[in-house]
């Protein structure tokens, strides 16, 4: 399996690009997890059947967010995708999001080049409805475990979203020797 931190970057971050892979598919219950350190992807945990994921869930290529992982993504598609397919996607906003009173902020991302249904979300304007399911699911799928450990702390616009995303390639690439081996993939060397 290819390191994803290697062989891809973020994207054309100002150009509203982003490189996303995905972990988790729309409608499972199954909380796969990129372990970058071993570039491989692995089970986490099995959520409660009520909690499945309501849209695709991944993750930004050579970020790092302030909870220790790359940053995550929200890749809103009208059908699944499988674990460890990538894709370009255009940044539509984020999920500003707080998981054990760390911030784990969420770029909302749908493919560039979707042919069915075209720019029909440029914004998360444009469907309310998809706001409210992320924030009902985010807010509540830890409760059976740990009754309000999550919490939305709000939206923002595909602008703000282009901030977070820059200021976590920074702290990856600030951080990235003590984060990652030589990139080769099959080592924990520092090189």
């Amino acid at each position: 399996m290819a390191d994803f931190n290697v062989v891809l970057t973020p994207g054309d971050v100002a150009a509203g690009l982003v490189n996303t892979v995905v972990e988790i598919p729309e409608g499972s219950r199954l909380k796969v997890e990129w372990d970058r350190k071993r570039a491989v992807f692995m089970l986490d945990r099995v959520e409660p059947a009520i909690f499945a994921k309501p849209c695709n869930y991944g993750f930004i290529p050579q970020t790092l967010d302030e909870d220790g992982d790359e940053l995550d993504t929200l890749i809103i598609c009208p059908e699944p995708l499988a674990t460890g397919v990538w894709l370009e996607a255009r940044i539509v906003g984020v999920m500003k999001f707080e998981d054990d009173g760390e911030v784990d902020d969420k770029i909302v991302v749908v493919p560039a080049d979707n042919r069915d249904q075209g720019d029909l979300l440029k914004s998360l304007d444009d469907d309310p409805m998809l706001r409210q399911k992320l924030e009902h699911h985010f807010t509540h799928y830890k409760d059976l475990k740990k009754p309000g450990s999550t919490k939305v702390m709000g939206w923002g616009d595909a602008e703000e979203a282009k901030q977070i995303i820059e200021s976590c390639i920074k702290r990856y690439q600030e951080q990235k020797p003590e984060i990652a081996g030589c990139g080769c993939g099959n080592c924990d060397c520092q090189k």
